[in-house]
């Protein structure tokens, strides 16, 4: 003889809830630490991404000769095209704010960047220290070879008013668009010196237009 029907189930079922992400968690720890201006002024990591959008790039060293190329193309970013899209464009370095002028004046950049001596914010957002075992990365805003730019790079520690790599020269950056608010839009950490994201990418993620790199002049079709 068979056995009766089970009961139907009436109780509820109930998903746990989710975890944040990761990254949430670790902005808003970040978002308390410190960054300085070029004036040695701090301000709270949050000030920078509290009322609108901004694309924030961490580089590894304002000596790198990456991080130098990188930010050239950065100031190619017209200040007209970020007002239209209501988006701020920021670097951060990990040096002493005494380097961000003449950094700026090497490369041409009019952008805002700040500085993050103590790496604070670097180590809260898990960003990694030494290269990544990937080698076939390649940035397209870096024009320079390895040995040509790391001659460079000596040269102008050599040649600067004292030696000073300009932060730790193990370390590695990281591209995030955040804001207005707690808002994580998109966050790359850097694998390598040579594992940027491509400037038009963020742009175009951000809603910004984007930048002919090239020099070349566009073909419009008809």
């Amino acid at each position: 003889m068979s056995s009766p029907p089970a009961p139907p189930v009436t109780e509820q079922v109930r998903r746990a809830p989710a975890a944040p992400r990761p990254e949430a968690a670790e902005l808003r720890e970040a978002s308390r630490c410190l960054v300085a201006d070029s004036e040695g002024r701090r301000v709270p990591f949050a000030a920078l991404y509290r009322e609108q959008k901004a694309i924030v790039v961490f580089v590894r060293s304002f000596l790198c000769y990456t991080c130098k190329e990188y930010v050239e193309d950065l100031a190619k970013v017209p200040r007209s095209y970020l007002q239209e899209a209501n988006v701020r464009l920021i670097v951060i370095g990990q040096s002493s704010y005494h380097h961000i002028k003449p950094f700026c004046s090497l490369t041409g950049y009019t952008h805002e960047m700040y500085v993050d001596p103590q790496r604070e914010i670097y180590k809260t957002l898990g960003m990694k220290r030494g290269e990544g075992n990937n080698t076939s990365v390649q940035s397209p805003h870096v024009k320079s070879s390895v040995l040509l730019g790391s001659i460079k790079s000596m040269w102008r520690a050599m040649t600067g008013p004292a030696f000073d790599f300009q932060g730790d020269p193990a370390q590695q950056g990281g591209t995030l668009i955040l804001g207005p608010g707690n808002e994580v839009h998109f966050l790359h950490l850097d694998k390598n010196r040579l594992d940027h994201v491509p400037i038009n990418t963020v742009l175009q993620l951000a809603g910004v237009k984007t930048v002919n790199f090239t020099n070349k002049p566009q073909i419009i079709d008809i």
